[in-house]
């Protein structure tokens, strides 16, 4: 991380699900799908999706805390999927699409239990949001990157991902990027 970075790392649900929606928000200057979590060195899509490994799928997020705030790119997140639902998101099931922030400091890791606490009584059920600390986080292969850019038309992207997008792009219209445009 340098001034001008800092990095969130965000697991809830399919990672294709919130990576496309985080690329539109102004002051994130990368977003990439992969893994966090697990015990397994490296793993392979289809070994976490086996939910033998331990990891969740999540997003890493490169931001310039001048431009949105670690708390606001929290908010976005808890606005996308469900963090009440115990390892699941949608038609996603098992482990690996629990909801969990794996924060990188302890200034994270207050922030995400304060915005948990501020955010508790929005639901009917609590909140089962994992805060754990990252170890490490992997990759996952280049097909999985920018999924939705490059199979926009894909019936998955067009249920699940596209509704995420015009949420965000509704909902947190002044955090999109190009917003005065």
């Amino acid at each position: 991380m340098t001034d001008d970075h800092e990095v969130a790392t965000l697991a809830g649900g399919c990672f294709w699900c919130l990576e496309a929606p985080f690329q539109e928000l102004a002051g994130v200057h990368g977003v990439t799908s992969g893994y966090c979590g697990g015990d397994v060195p490296d793993p392979s899509y289809e070994a976490v999706c086996s939910g033998s490994t331990g990891h969740a799928e999540a997003i890493q997020v490169e931001y310039d805390p001048a431009v949105v705030s670690y708390e606001a790119l929290l908010e976005v997140f808890f606005a996308l999927h469900d963090p009440t639902t115990k390892d699941r998101q949608g038609p996603d099931v098992g482990s690996q699409y629990r909801s969990a922030v794996f924060y990188h400091d302890e200034a994270q890791r207050e922030t995400v239990e304060a915005t948990i606490e501020r955010l508790a009584d929005a639901y009917d059920d609590p909140i089962v949001t994992e805060v754990e600390p990252v170890e490490t986080f992997y990759p996952a292969a280049e097909y999985h990157q920018d999924y939705y850019a490059n199979n926009p038309e894909r019936a998955y992207c067009q249920v699940q991902i596209r509704p995420k997008m015009q949420k965000v792009r509704e909902t947190f219209a002044d955090r999109v990027a190009g917003a005065e445009e």
